[in-house]
């Protein structure tokens, strides 16, 4: 075998080792995926915390944890309403350092949303996109603090959109509308996490893990916004109650044709005592709208009621026996 000779002044490479690559930049070595998730990352790690919290439980506390994203600089910070559960106050630490003191300012179980204040500093406030823009297999980037690490990015992309997620609060129920699946990991802590498309916007606030590989996150969109400026303002936020649980069902050919669409709210049960039964709804009608609204499904009543509407008379439009019937109905104010 004949060994080639070294080129003249590389004496010295022989001796100190192999020779050194030249300097490249270090954006030119990263492929697009890459440099679309170190930029996100790098634009809103400084805007998640961790949130240490301490449960008190009978005569014995227990700790727990999970992550919040600042919102405003004032100091408010999203997060996941299971995550301060059971407690007050609590410690926000950020990557820089800083470990500034929480107080709850309101909590919505009905949304899995929260928001704390914190205290001392002024955390960097992340930018909110919409999740209404998304698309399925688009990248997106979970940023929180699960297993009790700082700063964790992981990426992967929007495996479904439009999943719903059961939430309770004493005897209330409701159903999370357009949650965010994702295939991005997600881990014990991650919970109240940002969830940001490449940009670096946050779209969603990491909520739950659905099954391995399997994540969800409550979108930001319209409707939570306004949670979150009710939670800010109000401490709480305020939904109307009809006392109706039902389900999607297709509507009869001749109701479909008129109305032109084929689908509405079958009435299955009735809380009772609650407006809808005062106001002579029966089970097995049919919703078909709310106050000149279209009613196809669950989400579309939930949507419609809104803290606004308490106390209103509303015309409530079904269908009974083959005929469309019209009904005055006043919601009240939902309560535990």
């Amino acid at each position: 075998m004949i060994i080639p000779l070294p080129s003249p002044g590389a004496a010295e490479d022989l001796a100190t080792g192999p020779a050194v690559e030249p300097d490249v930049d270090d954006a030119e070595a990263l492929d697009a995926y890459s440099v679309a998730v170190s930029a996100a990352a790098e634009r809103l790690i400084p805007s998640v915390a961790s949130l240490r919290v301490t449960r008190q439980m009978g005569n014995w506390s227990a700790g727990g944890a999970g992550s919040a994203v600042a919102i405003e600089p004032v100091g408010h910070l999203v997060t996941s309403a299971h995550v301060v559960a059971g407690t007050e106050l609590g410690t926000a630490t950020f990557v820089d350092g800083a470990e500034l003191e929480f107080s709850v300012v309101g909590r919505d179980p009905l949304s899995d949303l929260a928001v704390v204040r914190a205290t001392g500093g002024n955390p960097r406030p992340a930018p909110l996109g919409d999740a209404a823009r998304l698309k399925v297999g688009q990248l997106v980037v979970a940023i929180g603090n699960p297993l009790g690490f700082a700063g964790t990015v992981t990426a992967g992309v929007v495996s479904a959109l439009g999943r719903s997620l059961a939430t309770r609060d004493g005897r209330s129920s409701r159903l999370v509308e357009n949650v965010i699946q994702t295939d991005a990991a997600l881990n014990p802590g991650n919970s109240g996490g940002a969830l940001a498309d490449s940009r670096g916007r946050v779209v969603g606030i990491n909520t739950a893990v659905a099954g391995i590989g399997l994540g969800l996150a409550v979108p930001i969109d319209a409707a939570t916004r306004h949670i979150l400026e009710s939670l800010i303002v109000n401490g709480r936020v305020r939904r109307a109650f009809l006392g109706i649980v039902g389900g999607t069902r297709p509507l009869p050919e001749a109701v479909a044709t008129r109305l032109g669409r084929s689908r509405g709210l079958e009435v299955v049960q009735l809380l009772e005592p609650g407006p809808a039964s005062a106001a002579g709804v029966r089970v097995g009608d049919i919703v078909l709208e709310l106050d000149g609204r279209p009613i196809e499904g669950v989400g579309d009543l939930q949507r419609l009621l809104v803290g606004d509407v308490i106390g209103r008379n509303l015309e409530l439009k079904i269908e009974r026996g083959g005929s469309a019937r019209s009904l005055s109905v006043r919601p009240v104010e939902l309560t535990d």
